[in-house]
């Protein structure tokens, strides 16, 4: 299902100690060189608390925070995912991390007003952590998988916080200038592909490698023959329902997608568009890292929440995929299905595999199966390392900060 080993993606999963440690000194570059940006662009690093969002300095300190409590302070580490989530913690170095840091006890509202060290400190803090941890994996036992886990878990959650924030800036206009996290140009799509009926086997054996609990067990599933775009929409192919009126018009969205639709925030821009977009006459204006440019119509349609994509779908008469049909896509027509410009949303719920058993990492993702729709592929906000074709990614489907888009359907074949 996963292809071959020979991408940033499947290296961070089944490379070796060597490659995993440059991969963490990469990701920490990375990390410190966005939050600059933040520094540069933010007085004082204030940020308006919203539900999205995290205080910037808060997120420099938690991904220390979390690499370091689940390698350098995690006793049963060697033991990988079997590991004992609860095994008794000598104390961090910085006194009250735990109070100051951990996501699952520190609540969301409060990170505005904890007593945080500086930047400064923060980074000189960060610096230390990792060095504990690269000393430490240089140290482990090199066979099996289970000795890498946590290490891993701490690369690709890093990656994860990176997006986050490349999301954040993007919502509050913070400049970011590096290529590699802006969208690019897409060609017109080929012919949709045709995919003939077959029972499609979902899921990993958390022993083959490196995975998250979500994406073990086994899943058998019954696809009937189907049709499906080759690549995302794009903003040509999107944009005709903004200007035929669909944001006007209740007989494209679903009660809950009228009811979002109606009650979104203020955004200071275009109450009939998508999120960072605005139309002047003819032209259309997208907002991006801070300033207003003409939008490119051939760029990935994204930032546009699951009712967006649902609203199309009806508007378009097609469908979205379900995740079982996006995977068996992606895997039995990889010369022809390009993934990864915008995550995708599905027609899926974010549901457990068959024989779902939670990894160490308790709050992953067993709280999140409470309906909201399931993500595949990646964006060009996403890094190389994260980009892995049986990734399932989670989110509220009124969320359009997030870099996602969708591909299509037919209704029938």
């Amino acid at each position: 299902m996963t292809g071959t080993q020979d991408t940033p993606g499947q290296r961070a999963r089944l490379g070796d100690a060597a490659a995993l440690a440059d991969a963490l000194t990469a990701s920490r570059l990375d990390t410190l060189r966005t939050f600059a940006a933040f520094e540069a662009a933010l007085p004082a690093l204030r940020v308006a608390q919203a539900e999205e969002l995290n205080p910037p300095l808060w997120e420099l300190g938690h991904i220390g925070w979390f690499q370091t409590y689940w390698t350098t302070r995690n006793p049963a580490r060697a033991m990988g995912w079997r590991a004992d989530p609860k095994a008794p913690r000598p104390p961090s170095a910085l006194p009250n991390a735990d109070d100051l840091y951990d996501s699952r006890h520190v609540a969301h509202a409060s990170r505005w007003d904890l007593p945080l060290p500086d930047a400064q400190a923060t980074r000189t803090e960060l610096a230390a952590q990792l060095t504990d941890t690269l000393d430490l994996l240089a140290c482990v036992d090199k066979h099996g998988h289970d000795s890498l886990y946590f290490f891993r878990l701490a690369l690709l959650h890093e990656d994860m916080h990176h997006e986050a924030a490349l999301y954040m800036a993007q919502a509050l206009g913070v400049p970011v200038a590096d290529a590699r996290w802006h969208p690019p140009a897409l060609h017109p799509p080929s012919p949709a592909l045709n995919l003939p009926a077959t029972r499609w086997m979902m899921g990993v054996d958390p022993d083959a490698g490196f995975a998250f609990d979500n994406e073990c067990g086994q899943q058998s599933v019954d696809l009937p023959a189907f049709r499906i775009d080759p690549q995302i929409l794009r903003w040509c192919d999107y944009l005709p329902f903004a200007q035929a009126g669909g944001y006007a018009q209740a007989r494209w969205w679903s009660a809950q997608g009228w009811q979002w639709l109606q009650s979104r925030p203020p955004l200071g821009m275009d109450a009939a568009a998508p999120r960072y977009l605005r139309r002047e006459g003819s032209t259309w204006l997208q907002w991006r890292y801070g300033h207003w440019h003409a939008l490119s119509l051939n760029e990935p349609a994204c930032h546009l929440s699951w009712h967006e994509a649902q609203a199309w779908c009806r508007w378009a008469g097609r469908r979205l995929p379900t995740e079982a049909e996006w995977e068996c896509a992606a895997t039995c027509a990889s010369q022809d299905f390009r993934w990864g410009d915008a995550w995708e949303w599905t027609a899926s719920a974010f549901t457990p595999f068959a024989g779902f058993c939670p990894h160490p990492y308790r709050e992953y993702s067993a709280p999140w199966f409470d309906g909201r729709p399931v993500l595949r592929g990646a964006s060009f906000m996403t890094q190389a390392r994260m980009r892995y074709l049986g990734y399932r990614n989670f989110f509220a489907p009124e969320r359009n900060d997030i870099c996602a888009g969708f591909r299509t359907c037919d209704l029938t074949v």
